[in-house]
C-alpha cells in the first residue's frame, strides 16, 4: 500500500480550517494536508473577515494551500503571499462545482470549460513561486465532456507537479459513485479523490496507476480516518477528541463565532451513534460555549453507559 506521505487530506470548504488540521495531525503527523480553498481576491486584499487570510503554515508540516480565481495575475499574487506564509506547495482549484465559484465567478470547475484560461493560470502560478504547484480537478464539466486528460496534459506542459482527480463531473456534484479511470500513462503523477474510504479502495487506486490518494468526506467526524486505513488505529475516547477540537475552534475563531461553526462537527462525530438524531437537534440550538461542552459530555457519557 502507499506510504503515508502519499495520503492527502482533501481541501474542503468550511471544514479543513486550522483547528481541523490540528486535530488530524494528532493522528497522522506525516499526512499531506491541503487547506480549504482561499479566494485570490480575498487573500490579495487581506479581507479581515476571513481569518485564514492571515494563517501561517510554518508549523503545519507538509501542507499545501489551495487558491481559486479566474484572473492569472491575481492568482500569481496570491500564490506568492501563501509561499511567504510558509506553504509547502500551492494547489489550484479547478474542480469546485458550487455555482458561486464555478459559474458566477468563472473559477473552480469552470476552468474545465476554458482550458486556455486554465493554462494561463497554471503557467502564471508556476512562474510566481519557487515551491511546487498542483491542481485539483474533476473528470469534466458533464458526462458529455469528460476531457480531464487534456487538462492533465496542459498542466504537465505548464510545469504543474501533480493533479488530484476527483472521480465525478461538475454536473454530478457529490452524487452517484465516483469513477476512477486508469491513469498509468499520464505524464505527471495523479492523485485519486472521491469515495476512498477503505484499504481496498486505496489498493484499487494503486492498481489503476495513481500516485496517491486524497480523502475528503470520509474524514468528517473521523479525523483519524487515514490512521485507521494505514495503521488500523481507531481511538476509543471520542469525547476527549470532540472537546479538544471545540477548544481549538474557540481559540481560533472566538466563542461567539466558534460555537455555531462547531455544531456541524459535533453532528458528524455523533453519526451512527444511539441518540445521535436528538443530540444533533439539541446542539443546533446552542450558542453558549459551556452549554455546548456540557451537552457533548452528557451525550458521550450516556452512550458509554449503554
Amino acid at each position: 500500500m502507499f506510504e503515508k506521505k502519499n495520503f492527502f487530506v482533501a481541501p474542503m470548504a468550511g471544514i479543513t480550517d486550522r483547528p481541523f488540521r490540528q486535530i488530524i495531525r494528532q493522528f497522522s503527523p506525516d499526512v499531506s494536508l491541503v487547506t480549504e480553498m482561499i479566494s485570490c481576491h480575498s487573500l490579495k486584499e487581506q479581507h479581515k473577515n476571513c481569518p485564514r487570510n492571515f494563517d501561517r503554515y510554518d508549523d503545519e508540516g507538509n501542507i499545501g494551500t489551495q487558491i481559486f480565481g479566474a484572473n492569472a495575475e491575481l492568482m500569481a499574487d496570491a500564490a506568492r503571499i501563501l509561499q511567504d506564509n510558509g506553504a509547502k506547495w500551492i494547489d489550484i482549484n479547478m474542480g469546485c462545482p458550487v455555482p458561486k465559484v464555478a459559474t458566477r465567478a468563472g473559477a473552480g470547475a469552470f476552468l474545465m470549460k476554458n482550458h486556455k484560461l486554465a493554462g494561463e493560470i497554471m503557467r502564471a502560478v508556476v512562474r510566481a513561486v519557487d515551491i511546487p504547484v498542483t491542481v485539483k480537478t474533476r473528470l469534466g464539466w458533464d458526462a458529455e465532456h469528460c476531457d480531464w486528460r487534456e487538462l492533465v496534459d496542459i498542466a504537465a506542459d505548464s510545469g504543474v507537479a501533480s493533479v488530484a482527480l476527483h472521480g465525478r463531473t461538475r454536473a454530478a456534484g457529490y452524487t452517484g459513485v465516483a469513477i476512477h479511470p486508469d491513469v498509468s500513462d499520464c505524464p505527471i503523477p495523479i492523485i485519486a479523490n472521491g469515495d476512498i474510504k477503505t484499504v481496498d479502495d486505496v489498493r484499487q487506486m494503486e492498481n489503476l496507476g495513481y500516485a496517491g490518494v486524497m480523502i475528503g468526506r470520509a474524514m468528517l467526524g473521523a479525523p483519524w480516518k487515514i490512521a485507521e486505513i494505514t495503521d488500523g488505529k481507531v481511538p476509543q475516547n471520542i469525547v476527549n477528541i470532540v472537546l479538544n477540537h471545540l477548544d481549538l475552534v474557540i481559540d481560533y475563531y472566538g466563542s461567539r463565532s466558534g460555537v455555531p461553526l462547531f455544531r456541524k462537527h459535533a453532528a458528524w462525530y455523533s453519526a451512527g451513534m444511539s441518540g445521535a438524531s436528538a443530540f444533533r437537534v439539541a446542539v443546533n440550538q446552542i450558542t453558549d460555549e459551556k452549554e455546548l461542552k456540557d451537552k457533548i459530555s452528557e451525550f458521550w457519557g450516556c452512550v458509554a453507559k449503554i
